[in-house]
């Protein structure tokens, strides 16, 4: 086992690893911007070390600062959390060539999955679904008229170079194909620093679901069961919950098995999630791989009993998982991710001082935080603040319990989507599981928050 791990994060994601490392008996060394100079993670860790100004590219992205910083205090790996430099080949082949545990899958695994069409392609040849697609990047509007033909409209312009939504057009008719491309392509070289885009066809009204997965060096692949995240915002993810409603026992074992395949087919080790699209009549096609731990992972942890974060840590470690490789899940758990953000004002960022933060408890109830009052929101990163996460013996207690968190919670200062999730929470969709990537823009109704 390590004896020191730097967190090269924030928030709460590195939070949640000091804790993990706390419990493992392992030292901890984090870094923070200038502007993160008072937040938890920095004062939760056993050392410190500011990394550089505010701006990411500046503290959490600066490859030589951080590498430089971890072999200034001797550690002996490196947890790269979500985000940031998390899912960076380079980044983890630094650390390899340092001798510094990457806490993650190889760096040839995240350059692999990493480029989205390049994934598509391995994963056609493994034999693993895929919607219909162009090939490989689509470079010109030549390229895309004839992709379009061949699949039809509507169809999605993608960024191969990455994910969250970045990138990303929907394209109803070929008036718009033009302008979306362009623009696809512009916003992914900003937000990636790779223009290349590739094309798929648009489904209707799917079902976004993801496997939880951990793989040890030994080449055994656990799978933990399938999370719904279907509730999304321009692609952001903002309600999750385990088990997936109305899968039936078919579609989660080809779920899994498929999964599987992906890892095996890349030979990844460490913990990951592979997202799939399912249509109405349970067809499923691979999306992507994330080749990191999850925002939502809290979810699949309160189903299991899995501590992913530790796992994380013990397979970097060489040591075996100490999970089966089917994990059958236990209750039901939701997950409502609390950002700094007015719903009432299409989700504008809602930056500044916490006066007053009184976070929920009680059965069942689980609260992943950075924040705390007195805390400041800074507008330069993410704008998570906390994740509520409720488990239930069944998925109406898990509704009830998260109900009745959200009405407790309490969080003064900045505006918050806590009355999105207690709208979305009371609808009837939703109370029958009739969710889909396009619930927020066809079944809420979100001028009630305005109120």
């Amino acid at each position: 086992m390590f004896s020191k791990i730097l967190i090269a994060n924030r928030g709460e994601i590195a939070v949640r690893v000091i804790r993990a490392c706390r419990e493992l008996g392992v030292r901890t060394a984090a870094v923070y911007s200038e502007a993160d100079r008072g937040s938890l993670h920095a004062r939760l860790a056993d050392e410190s070390f500011c990394i550089g100004p505010a701006a990411a590219r500046d503290s959490y992205l600066n490859i030589p600062g951080i590498i430089s910083t971890a072999e200034l205090l001797g550690v002996d790996a490196i947890h790269p959390g979500y985000g940031f430099l998390a899912e960076n080949p380079h980044f983890a082949e630094i650390c390899r060539d340092c001798r510094i545990a990457f806490i993650g899958p190889a760096p040839e695994a995240i350059e692999q999955m990493g480029n989205k069409s390049q994934a598509r392609a391995m994963m056609r040849k493994a034999g693993v679904p895929i919607v219909p697609g162009s090939d490989g990047p689509v470079r010109d509007e030549a390229a895309a008229v004839q992709v379009a033909r061949t699949i039809g409209y509507p169809l999605i312009i993608k960024a191969a170079g990455g994910g969250g939504g970045r990138g990303m057009r929907v394209v109803q008719n070929p008036d718009d194909l033009r302008r979306a491309l362009s623009e696809a392509q512009a916003e992914a070289e900003s937000a990636f620093g790779n223009a290349e885009v590739y094309i798929e066809k648009y489904l209707e009204e799917p079902r976004h679901i993801e496997i939880q997965i951990l793989a040890d060096r030994r080449g055994s692949v656990a799978t933990l069961g399938e999370r719904d995240c279907s509730v999304q915002r321009r692609h952001q993810k903002l309600i999750e919950e385990s088990p997936a409603v109305g899968v039936s026992p078919r579609l989660r074992r080809a779920l899994s098995r498929a999964a599987a395949r992906v890892a095996e087919t890349v030979g990844y080790t460490n913990a990951g999630t592979v997202e799939f699209l399912v249509d109405q009549s349970e067809r499923f096609y691979f999306v992507e791989m994330n080749t990191r731990i999850q925002v939502e992972h809290g979810v699949t942890e309160m189903v299991t009993g899995v501590d992913l974060v530790k796992e994380q840590i013990r397979i970097a470690a060489g040591e075996r998982m100490t999970v089966p490789k089917d994990v059958e899940p236990h209750g039901h758990a939701i997950e409502c991710r609390v950002n700094a953000e007015d719903p009432a004002r299409d989700f504008l960022p809602s930056p500044g001082p916490i006066t007053a933060f009184v976070p929920p408890g009680g059965p069942g109830i689980r609260v992943d935080t950075h924040a705390f009052t007195g805390y400041t929101v800074p507008p330069y990163y993410d704008s998570l603040i906390a994740k509520v996460i409720a488990w239930g013996q069944n998925r109406d207690e898990a509704v009830a319990r998260m109900q009745r968190a959200l009405r407790e919670f309490e969080i003064v200062g900045v505006h918050t989507t806590i009355p999105f999730h207690q709208e979305a929470l009371d609808n009837a969709f939703f109370r029958r599981g009739e969710v889909y990537i396009n619930f927020i823009q066809r079944r809420m109704d979100l001028t009630a928050l305005r109120a």
